[in-house]
């Protein structure tokens, strides 16, 4: 099965910058899309960015356009958020999230899994 393992976030003063990592793991399979949503307590969760694997075009919430960027790595089946010009309100939980097909057993299956989640906390 194609698992999603997170890794950075934490403490930033406002201003800050942080990059998140999302490592894609599974015996074969391709990924469609892989991106990030967040959720900041009390809140719903909601779509931050994400790209097409295929042909790297990204997608951003009017919120973080312009500060944040994803990028990704074929290699390493990685795909990585930079958050730059931090602010309090971009305090949230991050979840990465991909969609893919999954060619480990037979018949293949289309999946849509989540990473473990992450904290940022933006504050002075």
């Amino acid at each position: 099965q194609v698992q999603l393992v997170q890794s950075g976030g934490g403490l930033v003063q406002p201003g800050g910058s942080l990059r998140l990592s999302c490592a894609a793991s599974g015996t074969l399979f391709t990924i469609y899309t892989i991106g990030w949503f967040r959720q900041a307590p009390g809140k719903g969760r909601e779509f931050v960015a994400n790209i097409t694997w295929s042909d790297s075009i990204s997608n951003y919430a009017d919120s973080v356009k312009g500060r944040f960027t994803i990028s990704n790595d074929d290699a390493k089946k990685m795909a990585y958020l930079q958050m730059n010009s931090l602010k309090p309100e971009d305090t949230a939980v991050y979840y990465c999230r991909s969609d893919g097909k999954d060619y480990a057993r037979f018949p293949p299956y289309e999946y849509d899994h989540w990473g473990q989640g992450t904290q940022v906390t933006v504050s002075s």
